[in-house]
């Protein structure tokens, strides 16, 4: 079985070779991120703040990434009911400095403006407020987090001593807001069936790659919050993977997971996962395949990222067993070569 190896005070993310002191995982982000300290080409150096927010009817995503060649700031509206999308880009090539913050877990401002299309992520200890717009599309949402809840951060390496790859996912934050459309109101949200997860990557990672990556978040029967993140495929997972629940506030740690079956050329048929504690064991029966192929030669974009819902059960720390029916959440498979 894995490692699972857990940071639990502050702690450089890399050395002075670039490689990652300590590669493991945190329940808060307690890596200290120093950009001067990556010793891989610049350009090589990739860095992304990525938000989604659904009701498992309609979504949005939100992003900035920097992939050092470029930047720019994205916005997806999709309503899975009619398979309506609206799409929105502002690029720049070569940014003269990286804005991004270090940490994604403590309060940052964060804008981006060129021409008519304007972002902004304004993080305080319990809200996240999600705003985008170029003319058209407009975009308000803001995100409620308790602060004490917990989250996954880890620093996985890759072969190549100074390659890493270090992320942090932000479950289980109830969202509030709208989406609107030549001045016209397209979706509202409400707190008590929408929620937001932040897929916050910093790294420097091999030409070619891939990754699963699943999340979802509910509220169930008896009013708690629940929420799982799965990823795996990317790195060396020896240390710690990037798998952890959350039960009311509180992260519990399970083993890594795998799909059954993969799941290429089967979207939309079911996939099951199962971790290698047997502390999860989730079906996710897809009723969306969000398709979304980018081809430059060089650089090259393959996801799936397929919705559905999620029947099944999980084991917290304690032993107290969480039955799942029917919750909406997704997953995703993603080939890259960048």
């Amino acid at each position: 079985m894995n490692g699972q190896h857990e940071i639990n005070k502050p702690t450089p993310l890399l050395d002075e070779y670039g490689a990652l002191k300590e590669p493991g995982y945190c329940k808060r982000n307690l890596f200290v991120y120093d950009r001067s300290a990556v010793t891989a080409p610049s350009w090589r150096l990739k860095e992304w703040d990525f938000y989604q927010i659904s009701d498992g009817k309609f979504m949005v995503q939100v992003n900035f990434a920097d992939i050092s060649i470029g930047a720019a700031a994205t916005a997806d509206a999709l309503d899975f009911s009619s398979g309506r999308k609206i799409s929105s880009a502002k690029a720049v090539l070569f940014p003269r400095k990286r804005l991004l913050p270090l940490n994604g877990d403590v309060e940052h401002r964060f804008g981006f403006s060129k021409g008519k299309t304007e972002l902004l992520f304004d993080v305080t200890e319990r809200e996240r407020r999600i705003c985008f717009s170029d003319g058209k599309l407009e975009i308000d949402v803001t995100a409620l987090r308790d602060p004490d809840a917990e989250s996954i951060t880890i620093a996985t390496p890759f072969k190549k001593r100074n390659r890493f790859f270090y992320t942090n996912k932000i479950n289980c934050m109830p969202a509030r807001g709208f989406v609107k459309h030549c001045g016209e109101t397209v979706k509202e949200f409400r707190e008590e069936d929408t929620f937001a997860v932040l897929d916050w990557g910093r790294g420097v990672w091999p030409y070619s790659n891939y990754w699963y990556w699943a999340n979802g978040s509910a509220r169930l029967e008896d009013g708690k919050l629940f929420g799982f993140e799965i990823t795996f495929g990317i790195g060396d997972e020896s240390h710690a993977t990037e798998t952890m629940l959350f039960y009311d506030g509180k992260a519990h740690k399970i083993g890594a997971v795998n799909v059954e079956t993969p799941p290429d050329g089967r979207w939309m048929q079911p996939w099951h996962f199962i971790s290698e504690d047997g502390r999860l064991d989730l079906t996710m029966t897809p009723f969306y395949d969000n398709c979304n192929p980018f081809n430059l030669g060089v650089v090259k974009f393959s996801c799936h990222q397929v919705h559905g819902l999620w029947s099944g059960r999980a084991v917290l720390d304690d032993g107290k067993i969480v039955e799942v029916r029917d919750m909406y959440a997704f997953a995703e498979k993603m080939y890259n070569r960048w």
